[in-house]
């Protein structure tokens, strides 16, 4: 094994499985009818339980934060506690945060805006603008955990978890960081919610209690995913999988990239990343088939994931491994659009 090859050592999560430390058991899940706010008819989504999060992080405070900034503080402490990483033993200007929006902290910033609009913009709530801005749950998870390395906010759309992976396995063979904590991930709200149904990209799962149909759309989801990247090498520290390398693009030939990336062998396990494709006959499947052929592996999206949608690469991933913990090569793949893709090839211990 190269020394330096990133390694993923840790995993915490904030999602409808609950907030967890390491990979999910395995369970059925099914969307959640809608409460939190009043709808023509029922409504439904993969949602995350209320919870207190001074419950699972003894003395967080966050009483002023969006739930995403919150989830993240929370899916980051999980993920280090589970890497048994003790931050107070390193150096933490070398520590990065590398975080995948989609919509941002959606809930505070549509409380921002409402408050213009009704009493005007001298008459705002000024305690809900920080958290308007796109870097918000990464400043707030560096502030709660005391960390001065690189702090980056990755917002692509199709595939912004893939990014935010392949940015920070960059800082870490570049010398940039020494760890790497990524996150990805996003709230629902009723804005959210009715634009999809607007776009006319839900599945019809959302609207009756029938199990899950394979067919298109997909059922919004929410939560944050956090992953700790490091070089390998670290004794008595549990590997998850090693990075091998990453390739990224909106346009172009993905298969042929892809393959030269492989250097001609075929991955033991191809994961598709949904970001909102939830069905097997989405694009990336498609690619996957290309790619390996049909007698491969291939986890197909999995629906409480790709109700991510740009931001669904780290729970696909998590997901993928607590199912399948075989020994091999593994390929994470996404697709957006016509041509985009994102591909990451991992090495399973």
């Amino acid at each position: 094994m190269t020394p330096n090859l990133p390694t993923i050592t840790g995993i915490g999560s904030v999602s409808p499985y609950g907030p967890l430390a390491g990979l999910i058991p395995q369970c059925p899940l099914e969307p959640s009818a809608i409460t939190a706010w009043t709808t023509a008819g029922l409504r439904r989504a993969f949602l995350v339980k209320p919870f207190r999060p001074a419950s699972v992080v003894p003395g967080l405070k966050t009483r002023r934060l969006d739930r995403l900034s919150a989830w993240a503080l929370v899916a980051s402490f999980l993920a280090l506690k589970d890497a048994g990483t003790e931050l107070s033993q390193m150096d933490r200007s070398r520590v990065a945060v590398v975080f995948a929006i989609g919509f941002g902290c959606v809930e505070l910033t549509e409380a921002f805006y409402q408050s213009a609009a009704a009493n005007g913009w001298s008459g705002t709530d000024p305690s809900t603008f920080p958290e308007t801005l796109a870097n918000a749950p990464a400043s707030h998870v560096a502030l709660f955990h005391d960390l001065r390395g690189p702090n980056i906010t990755v917002g692509s759309k199709g595939f912004a978890g893939e990014s935010a992976l392949i940015q920070a396995a960059s800082l870490l063979r570049h010398g940039q960081a020494d760890l790497a904590i990524v996150l990805a991930g996003g709230t629902l709200t009723r804005a959210v919610y009715e634009w999809y149904e607007v776009a006319d990209l839900l599945s019809p799962a959302c609207y009756n209690s029938e199990p899950l149909p394979e067919g298109g759309g997909f059922v919004p989801s929410e939560g944050v995913a956090a992953l700790v990247l490091e070089p390998a090498g670290r004794l008595e520290v549990r590997s998850y999988a090693h990075l091998s390398s990453g390739r990224w693009a909106a346009g172009g030939q993905p298969v042929e990239t892809i393959r030269q990336m492989l250097g001609g062998s075929v991955p033991s396990l191809t994961i598709c990343a949904g970001n909102g494709a939830p069905c097997a006959t989405s694009s990336t499947t498609a690619l996957a088939r290309e790619l390996t052929g049909h007698g491969a592996a291939i986890v197909p999206p999995q629906a409480v994931a790709a109700g991510l949608a740009d931001t669904s690469a780290l729970l696909h991933l998590i997901l993928a491994l607590s199912s399948r913990p075989s020994s091999g090569q593994a390929l994470l793949l996404g697709t957006s659009g016509e041509s985009g893709f994102a591909a990451l090839l991992l090495e399973l211990p």
